[in-house]
């Protein structure tokens, strides 16, 4: 389970000595107050911690360099309640590491017509206040997210709640580790890509193993442990009545119940948070792990197919940033088309491996030939997802950057039944239709592999990308090809340019 309550985020208000302690102190019980209104949003999911006004350089610089030396904040929302000299802010926002969210706001929603003075004019000064903050910012071409409403309304809650969700993401990648299992899929572009400038990027470390370290793992497995896993198989999904006890395929079932074990403890015992398998090295195993990697992501591990490490990350940061939200996330395939009717639409799913957390009812576990890999059939589980919107991202290596494309669908119910598809799926229409969603993706390089999710969306993604400095294309139903091209040519350009800068 991914606690995003652990982490926190600080809440830092500016002012300056010259207020006097009055005004300063009417400063400070406001901001408290705000904290704690905020912290009892259920938008929020991490904890606000009140932080002491800040009024002069030093106070900033020392709480900048706490936050970033402190394992727990993950970001700082920065509020000017009354005029902060933006200069007091250089040092410390020049060194600080973490996100920012600069929260455009003031303390009262309303002006009281009848009673507002000068005093009251001399406390609530966000208006311009935040504006000296936010030049500043500018001039130092800060990575921010700037959010502007009235404290209270849910969508600036909501707003701040997504952003605290992806400077979950960003910090959980810090020294997390990836095991891949094997290598990459032999000739497969897409999902090589640099590991080091991603550990310098994003934080986490890619290292590989070989099948044969994993087939340790798995023999040391006990019976009894096997039974026990066994027998949460029969109580959780709709057993196929080959799969049921005295069955023909009651023997495979075990043996995918010790991959699950052996992979978990691997992965646990090394601290891993997201892993890679591949089809083209399954030394030691005896059927490729479909169960296993199912019910490890829906435990919160990242997961990419073919030793695509990329996906695996993207996938773990998605599993963060929806922890505790409606709507699951999975590694994800765009596997087949259907033009036919009115409305085209994609048919997405992998050989085994789609997260049950995204299965509407319950799963049913199953047995099938692969006709791949040539190992014993794999156990699986297979279902429908969930009808209504979702996400699809793919992370990509361009060589001098890396490119997070999203693309906002609408999942919907297959046109007929699939009796004879023997994996789990998911139906979608693509937004802002299969063919512009289609080019565009293929115009931007995306991947064959992705992040599926119905909890997060692409304002979630967007902040994830501005605070780890990548580039971000959106497809949704305002894309058109002309316009999509042209942001291509702008942002290649830019980042070209940005690094001379």
């Amino acid at each position: 389970m991914i606690e995003l309550k652990n982490n926190e985020v600080w809440f830092v208000t500016g002012s300056q000595d010259l207020y006097g302690k009055e005004t300063l102190e009417k400063v400070a019980e406001h901001s408290k107050a705000m904290v704690q209104g905020l912290s009892k949003s259920a938008s929020i999911p991490v904890t606000l911690v009140y932080k002491p006004v800040v009024k002069n350089p030093q106070a900033i610089a020392d709480l900048c360099m706490e936050a970033d030396s402190s394992p727990k904040c993950i970001g700082i929302i920065a509020w000017m309640h009354t005029f902060s000299p933006a200069k007091m802010w250089i040092q410390g926002l020049g060194s600080m590491k973490k996100p920012l969210l600069h929260l455009h706001t003031q303390y009262n929603r309303d002006i009281p017509w009848s009673s507002i003075d000068m005093d009251f004019m001399n406390c609530n000064q966000s208006a311009h206040g935040d504006r000296e903050f936010g030049f500043l910012g500018a001039r130092m071409r800060l990575a921010r997210e700037i959010v502007v409403g009235f404290w209270q309304d849910a969508e600036v809650q909501a707003r701040i709640g997504a952003w605290a969700r992806a400077a979950s993401a960003r910090h959980d990648a810090q020294g997390m580790k990836i095991a891949r299992f094997g290598d990459n899929m032999r000739e497969v572009a897409v999902t090589e890509g640099d590991k080091v400038e991603a550990q310098i990027r994003f934080g986490y470390a890619v290292n590989g193993y070989g099948m044969g370290d994993l087939a340790v793992y798995v023999s040391h497995v006990t019976d009894a442990a096997v039974d026990r896993l066994v027998a949460e198989y029969d109580s959780r999904y709709a057993m196929a009545q080959e799969l049921r006890s005295g069955g023909k395929g009651r023997k495979a079932l075990r043996e995918a119940a010790k991959i699950e074990l052996g992979m978990r403890s691997f992965l646990v015992e090394g601290g891993f948070s997201a892993f890679t398998t591949t089809f083209e090295n399954l030394h030691g195993l005896v059927q490729l792990p479909g169960i296993a990697v199912q019910r490890l992501m829906a435990d919160g591990y990242g997961f990419g197919a073919e030793g695509d490490w990329k996906t695996a990350a993207l996938v773990r940061a998605m599993k963060v940033m929806g922890s505790g939200l409606h709507g699951g996330c999975s590694f994800m395939e765009d596997y087949t088309y259907h033009f036919g009717g009115k409305t085209p639409k994609v048919l997405g799913a992998h050989m085994l491996e789609v997260c049950e957390s995204i299965a509407d009812g319950k799963p049913s576990l199953e047995i099938h030939p692969l006709s791949i890999g040539g190992k014993e059939d794999p156990v699986r589980l297979v279902f429908t997802a969930k009808k209504g919107p979702a996400i699809n991202a793919s992370l990509i290596d361009l060589g001098d950057r890396f490119r997070l494309i999203v693309n906002e669908v609408d999942v919907v119910e297959p046109d007929e039944p699939t009796p004879n598809l023997p994996v789990a799926k998911a139906v979608w229409v693509p937004r802002p239709d299969l063919p512009t969603a289609a080019a565009a993706w293929i115009m931007a390089g995306g991947a064959h592999h992705t992040g599926y999710s119905q909890a997060v969306t692409a304002d979630h993604l967007a902040s994830y990308a501005e605070m780890t400095g990548i580039e971000l294309l959106l497809i949704d139903g305002t894309t058109s090809l002309s316009s999509f091209k042209k942001e291509i040519m702008w942002n290649s350009a830019y980042y070209r340019l940005a690094k001379g800068l």
